[in-house]
């Protein structure tokens, strides 16, 4: 949703995977919307397979310090990056498109959490707030979250990113994992809601949502509100 006519935001949300991801395409025509809905569904795709055999490839090899399930999703999120690349190279009005991504994958009592780019994913623990994924822009790899966040909101370099799905051969995603308790609430969204809401705004309306999805649409509907001028989406997940 959102004030611009194309939607280039894309979400998916497979319970009975554990698996939850925004996207926001960035790239001229259509290229965004191609962008972020290949990244949903390639992701989906991965871990849908990947769930339900141990017979299969793992392209980029295994990192030995993470678990299976933070490998699965950062493959899948670099299978992604793959996919829309090469896609980008057969077609002028598809080339340079990209996309940011953050994803979740339920286990058990545990969460991974996978991002590139500036969506961003939030816990909300016993009434108190945590950005849990870092911006991959150059503001902050330069100042530092707090004092990106804190900057011109007018800064010209405040959305230019460091880190794309797409936009080169290969990337490589942050990830990390968690343990969950009852109650924790977790947001995935994209910069048109973030970009509006602050920690302060996220927490007060999150409080008061009766639900996971009237959360994700009141967190929505809010940024729109106060004037987002991009797409807003988010997805909200809670740990009962």
């Amino acid at each position: 949703m959102g004030p611009r006519k194309m939607n280039q935001d894309h979400l998916g949300s497979w319970p009975d995977l554990g698996l939850f991801v925004v996207a926001d395409g960035m790239g001229g025509h259509n290229a965004g919307e191609v962008a972020s809905h290949l990244a949903v569904e390639t992701i989906r795709a991965f871990i849908a397979e990947s769930a339900v055999t141990a017979d299969i490839t793992w392209p980029f090899g295994l990192e030995t310090k993470n678990s299976i399930d933070a490998n699965r999703l950062t493959t899948a999120v670099r299978l992604a990056n793959r996919k829309i690349y090469h896609e980008g190279t057969k077609s002028p009005d598809l080339n340079g498109m990209g996309t940011t991504v953050v994803a979740a994958l339920v286990a058990g009592d545990r969460i991974t959490l996978v991002s590139v780019g500036d969506s961003r994913i939030y816990r909300m623990r016993h009434g108190s707030l945590e950005q849990m994924t870092k911006d991959d822009t150059w503001l902050a790899s330069v100042l530092g979250e707090k004092q990106a966040e804190d900057a011109d909101p007018q800064h010209p370099l405040r959305h230019v990113l460091t880190s794309v799905v797409g936009t080169k051969d290969d990337v490589k995603p942050v990830s990390r994992e968690e343990q969950l308790v009852a109650g924790d609430r977790f947001v995935l969204c994209s910069d048109g809601v973030h970009g509006k809401l602050d920690s302060a705004a996220l927490t007060s309306l999150l409080a008061t949502a009766s639900s996971a999805a009237d959360g994700a649409a009141t967190l929505v509907n809010e940024a729109i509100t106060r004037g987002t001028s991009d797409n807003a989406t988010a997805l909200v997940i809670n740990v009962t």
